[in-house]
């Protein structure tokens, strides 16, 4: 089976983790073509707030972006846990980017949210294990709207 047609098909655990998987392969790959096979056309991808990506937006601008980070950075993403509920089309990866470049890594936690007509990857929300970033009340996701998913919001000072 062609690795770009791994990411069609129904929604399973087992077709959900073997997705993730390809997905951070292709990652790890740079093979752009592979990682937009696994997302759905219209996919975002959410970074931390004041982070310098994203959000990003759309199958093709995430694909590339990931392709130009794996060789700006010599990064390599490995899988650390995976927990799959296939019945809300969600995933939740716990992940270590190690980047060869600088020596680094980074620890976070992606939640993957599936579209169930098609089974590929609609929206990525990236958390890394991280500081507060200092003067900033928010240490949130940019540019997601918690509000408008139903998400507790802070009250304000009377």
């Amino acid at each position: 089976m062609d690795r770009a047609q791994i990411c069609v098909q129904a929604v399973t655990a087992q077709h959900l983790e073997s997705l993730l998987r390809g997905y951070f392969d292709a990652c790890n790959a740079g093979d752009a073509k592979t990682v937009k096979a696994c997302l759905a056309p219209d996919a975002v991808h959410y970074f931390p707030a004041n982070e310098r990506y994203g959000p990003w937006k759309g199958a093709k601008a995430i694909a590339e972006n990931w392709a130009a980070v794996a060789k700006q950075s010599r990064a390599h993403w490995t899988i650390d846990a995976l927990l799959v509920d296939s019945a809300k089309a969600e995933a939740v990866v716990e992940w270590t980017q190690f980047r060869a470049k600088s020596g680094k890594h980074l620890r976070g936690v992606d939640w993957y949210v599936f579209d169930r007509a098609s089974g590929l990857i609609a929206e990525v929300r990236a958390y890394y294990a991280a500081d507060e970033h200092r003067g900033q009340a928010a240490h949130e996701l940019g540019g997601f709207e918690y509000a408008k998913r139903g998400y507790p919001i802070p009250r304000r000072a009377e």
